[in-house]
């Protein structure tokens, strides 16, 4: 019996036009707007990846006794503002002309590119791949992640041992934001709060990640055996169900809190102290 789907056969056409798929003569039945959560997306990731490349060749206002942008933490350059106890590790020498935070950003910046829902995130909004669900993407074929460039998103579990290792240099910049800016310790400003949320919102993202999720509970075949890791496990499956809101507040708040230390250090207001 005929349905009216029986595939039609189209001279030239690939993919989900296929001669050999369902001849659907609509290109999707949906009829909401479904254009606006991809474009939603896209433009929310330009507008920090045009953010971050200023703040990142910017090379100024990175630093403001106590605080520390992080974009610029920790410094391994030798032409880093000299920080007061502060991350500065000068593994590159007066070679390195640029700003130093393109020696750092590399690796926040690898591990969300890499991460699982930002590739869902800009794979919709900028490629189409596709735009949303039950809407056929544009594209002739779809190789996956199995070809350069794509097959290095399988690398997103080094990104995050990176991204742990950066999250502790970050709390350790939040602990050096209780000193006033003589460096005197037992004391709060607004900048400290500013640094706390980031923190807190960083380590909820990373620790969320799909990678840690399957480090702390994967290849087991017995959760009963390891009580440990099956608590650990549980607690980061908690995390991971926030994982996009998580991506996403945790991306607003570290661009906060370098836009915070720029307006300190480049004179706006100074940083109102609690105690």
């Amino acid at each position: 019996m005929a349905t009216g789907t029986e595939p039609a056969p189209q001279s030239g056409t690939r993919g989900v036009h296929d001669a050999s798929r369902a001849a659907i003569p609509a290109r999707h039945l949906r009829t909401d707007r479904w254009w606006l959560a991809p474009a939603c997306t896209a433009a929310g990731l330009l507008a920090f990846i045009a953010y971050s490349t200023w703040r990142a060749f910017a090379n100024a206002d990175y630093y403001h006794a106590p605080y520390v942008s992080p974009f610029y933490s920790p410094c391994l350059a030798q032409n880093c503002a000299p920080m007061h106890g502060g991350p500065n590790w000068e593994i590159f020498g007066s070679w390195w002309g640029l700003s130093p935070a393109l020696l750092i950003l590399i690796f926040p910046l690898g591990f969300r590119l890499t991460c699982y829902y930002y590739r869902k995130a800009y794979y919709r909004g900028f490629w189409a791949s596709p735009p949303a669900c039950a809407v056929a993407e544009p594209h002739a074929k779809y190789t996956g992640e199995t070809r350069f460039p794509l097959i290095l998103q399988n690398i997103h579990r080094y990104f995050f041992y990176a991204a742990v290792l950066v999250a502790c240099v970050l709390t350790y910049d939040t602990v050096l934001s209780f000193r006033d800016a003589h460096h005197a310790w037992g004391h709060m400003g607004l900048g400290t709060l500013v640094f706390l949320a980031n923190i807190v919102l960083i380590w909820a993202y990373t620790l969320s990640c799909h990678s840690c999720r399957h480090i702390v509970g994967g290849r087991l075949r017995h959760f009963s055996k390891h009580p440990v890791r099956y608590r650990l496990w549980g607690w980061v499956g908690k995390l991971n169900e926030r994982h996009m809101l998580l991506a996403w507040s945790s991306l607003i708040s570290v661009a906060v809190a370098d836009f915070y230390v720029f307006l300190l250090a480049a004179g706006v207001f100074d940083d109102p102290r609690f105690f």
